[in-house]
């Protein structure tokens, strides 16, 4: 597989909002790519679960109905997109890998239309109204990387994108970029107070990831106020801004907190060699010293 002939790639973050029909989700992302990739996107990533509403706002038998095959429809017509217009397409998808084993799993397919692998998510979340226990089994892949046509992407999910240690084994596997396809957002009786803290941590967090490992992070939220009628009260607000930092964890493009947007950003591969050579931290870890971070808690 080659590589790119230029460093610069186009990257492109389908942020939207979503409805409760999950064909009419799927048509959308699918014109949204097609757009993204007739405006010079190379690697385009979709949000997190974009086929439906953020269902885990409660624990319901019912929400297991809106899982799908890996192979299945969904890849498949990302296969073609992906082939026709020669881009790399991430889409996160609610996977049913067997009756009672199900995981918030990314497809990851090259520019030829080949179905390179998934990242099953592996940090799964608990808090009111992000009930993602009951839905997803942990991740059981590890952390994993993809030679795309267009450079070596890592993809994490959500959740991970708090972990410092999901960053970086990614990042030692050789990732350019690392790519969270989200779905974040706020309790509406707590934004006021709140809620300004809680998305620059979040930000923050994730810029912290390009800066730590000298690479590009690329991360992709929904928009909308999702109040699913069956589970009722205030719903979630999702704040959107997706972004793209840079290598030294700069904000190159950002989207806004509540409108429809296809981000479209360009980014030099060459900058990563250039950062981890100029601020050489994968050089200078002490490697024998890290032993207890395989341990829950060190006495």
């Amino acid at each position: 597989m080659k590589r790119a002939a230029k460093s610069t790639i186009k990257l492109g973050l389908i942020q939207t909002d979503v409805s409760a029909d999950l064909d009419a989700n799927l048509k959308k992302t699918i014109a949204l790519i097609e757009r993204a990739a007739k405006n010079g996107a190379q690697i385009i990533c979709t949000q997190e679960l974009f086929r439906s509403q953020y269902f885990c706002q409660s624990e319901d038998h019912k929400n297991f109905e809106l899982a799908e095959k890996i192979p299945g429809p969904s890849t498949d017509a990302f296969r073609k997109l992906a082939k026709k217009h020669k881009v790399v397409i991430i889409a996160s998808l609610f996977e049913k890998r067997a009756s009672g084993v199900y995981h918030n799993t990314a497809a990851v397919i090259d520019a030829d239309g080949s179905l390179l692998g998934i990242y099953r998510k592996m940090h799964i979340p608990d808090d009111p109204l992000f009930y993602e226990k009951f839905y997803f089994t942990p991740g059981d892949l590890g952390f994993k990387t993809w030679q795309t046509r267009y450079g070596k992407i890592g993809v994490l999910i959500c959740w991970d994108q708090w972990y410092p240690e999901a960053a970086r084994l990614t990042a030692m596997q050789g990732a350019q970029i690392l790519f969270y396809p989200t779905a974040i957002g706020w309790h509406p009786g707590e934004k006021k107070e709140y809620g300004e803290r809680q998305h620059s941590a979040w930000e923050t967090i994730q810029r912290s990831h390009a800066v730590a490992n000298g690479c590009f992070v690329a991360s992709v939220n929904r928009i909308g106020h999702e109040i699913i009628k069956s589970v009722g009260g205030d719903g979630l607000e999702f704040w959107g801004q997706s972004f793209v930092a840079g290598t030294s964890g700069e904000i190159l493009a950002k989207a806004s907190s509540a409108k429809e947007e296809i981000l479209i950003v360009p980014v030099d591969l060459a900058k990563v060699d250039v950062t981890r050579t100029h601020w050489p931290f994968l050089r200078d870890r002490r490697i024998d010293a890290y032993g207890n971070l395989t341990k829950r808690l060190v006495d």
